[in-house]
């Protein structure tokens, strides 16, 4: 797999180098930037502004722990001038990918500055760093630090501007993470409890005050067994949990298997609606944007975990 992934990269490069028009020039001189995940994406072309041409890899409703790459990806890496990606495993699909890319250009995972202090590696995620940072506003606030730093580097002489707009993106996300905070601070204590499809909000719940229960483990991988489902359902029932919620990246099975198994015990638990974990939104709709993405999670949370109106799950 490695050398056919070397041979694609090679390829590439030699076709990026004979081009009669290369790739930034064709984007009206703007760095032509390369991420894995929308998070990143959104970040960069905030902090980028008019000076770059960010491209996601992963859309709407991917899952970054199973994506492959293809060969048109590949491609659109090598054509790159810097290539973002989250790293702690989160695209462990395309390691070998971003590992041979790191020896041909800026290929910068942006969380490589939150000190390991502040991770958690969970049992189940053999010895592993959980991913999901952003999930934490302030540590994702590091990443946007490391984006800003992978810009200068790569287009030193439009540095002030990239400082300029990351300015304001950190300000915009100290005021997301005291809008979270305020808003959460509705919910009784006791009534922070959320459970998903996957343990992808591990940081959410250290941040914010959450104990959360993911029915499968870290990475998407890793399937749920019945086992689980029946010991999650008693859970539920046990401690009268009024909603629990599916994943965009994610099928609802298995959630709806856990309602199922809770209906069966007698007691009736609500889909409380849909949360964005390892992807943002639709282009264009709210939660399209990393902050549109965080206040519509906490949004569909807070307003079920209060009792509030349930969003219904169409079924697959």
């Amino acid at each position: 797999m490695r050398k056919w992934i070397a041979l694609i990269l090679i390829i590439a490069a030699v076709a990026a180098a004979c081009a009669p028009e290369p790739a930034r020039r064709q984007n009206g001189a703007r760095l032509p930037v390369v991420t894995t995940i929308g998070m990143i994406a959104d970040i960069a072309a905030r902090i980028g502004g008019d000076r770059v041409a960010v491209e996601a890899l992963m859309g709407p409703g991917v899952d970054p722990h199973l994506y492959k790459a293809s060969a048109g990806d590949v491609r659109r890496l090598a054509y790159a001038d810097l290539v973002l990606y989250n790293g702690l495993h989160l695209e462990a699909a395309m390691g070998e990918v971003l590992e041979e890319m790191d020896r041909w250009k800026p290929t910068v995972a942006v969380t490589e500055w939150i000190p390991e202090s502040e991770l958690t590696a969970p049992p189940a995620f053999r010895g592993n760093f959980d991913p999901h940072v952003w999930f934490d506003v302030r540590m994702w606030m590091r990443a946007a630090d490391r984006i800003e730093a992978a810009l200068i580097e790569a287009d030193s002489a439009n540095a002030a501007e990239y400082a300029a707009r990351a300015a304001v993106v950190r300000s915009d996300l100290e005021a997301l993470d005291a809008w979270v905070r305020e808003r959460v601070s509705s919910l009784p204590p006791e009534r922070r409890v959320l459970v998903t499809a996957h343990d992808a909000f591990g940081y959410f719940g250290r941040a914010y005050g959450f104990e959360v229960m993911g029915l499968q483990g870290i990475s998407t991988a890793s399937e749920a067994g019945t086992a689980d489902v029946q010991q999650l359902a008693d859970e539920i029932v046990r401690r009268r949990i009024p909603a629990i919620f599916v994943e965009t990246s994610i099928a609802p099975r298995t959630i709806e298997a856990v309602q199922a198994a809770v209906r069966a015990r007698g007691f009736d638990v609500a889909i409380g609606g849909t949360l964005y974990s390892d992807a943002l939104g639709s282009p264009g709709t709210p939660a399209g944007t990393y902050i549109g993405m965080v206040r519509s999670n906490v949004e569909t949370i807070v307003t079920a975990l209060s009792g509030g109106p349930f969003t219904v799950l169409e079924r697959r």
